[in-house]
């Protein structure tokens, strides 16, 4: 059994879209960064990634390489999954948590967890999803910016 812990953290702005786990969610802000700055997503894949002494998200997927200008974090979290069976592991579940003043995320979460299930190949069961507030403390809180973090265990095939 391997355990990894991922956290990313993305600033706020205006005339970006805010997607979380995969789902656009309607704001009128989203997450700056290379990609689609998918701080969900990004964290998970360092989890996944951390679990297997594989290193960052950053090592794998550079903001420097044209490659991944605007790419979708679920092709970035596929490409994960890949490195996890190459390895002969397995997922064996993911803990993750968003942390964000606005928008409410509750009527998205099944969406998102199923969409990470999809893109893993694993059971919805073995994602989990919680968000939650600063109570208007800090840059979350603030709405400058938006962090997540998770944690997973991974298993031999």
């Amino acid at each position: 059994m391997r355990i990894g812990t991922g956290f990313d953290v993305h600033k706020l702005v205006e005339g970006r879209k805010l997607i979380l786990g995969g789902v656009e969610i309607p704001h009128h802000k989203g997450c700056l960064g290379h990609s689609d700055a998918d701080v969900l997503l990004h964290a998970i894949c360092d989890a996944l990634l951390g679990a297997l002494s594989l290193g960052d998200i950053g090592k794998h997927f550079p903001n420097t390489d044209e490659e991944f200008l605007n790419i979708s974090s679920l092709v970035l979290l596929k490409q994960v999954a890949i490195m996890i069976k190459n390895k002969n592991y397995q997922i064996s579940n993911i803990d993750s948590t968003l942390v964000l003043q606005n928008p409410k995320i509750s009527p998205y979460i099944f969406q998102i967890r199923n969409q990470i299930a999809d893109v893993l190949q694993i059971d919805v069961q073995q994602v989990s999803v919680k968000a939650t507030t600063t109570e208007g403390l800090g840059i979350e809180g603030r709405e400058e910016g938006v962090s997540a973090q998770a944690v997973c265990i991974l298993k031999t095939l």
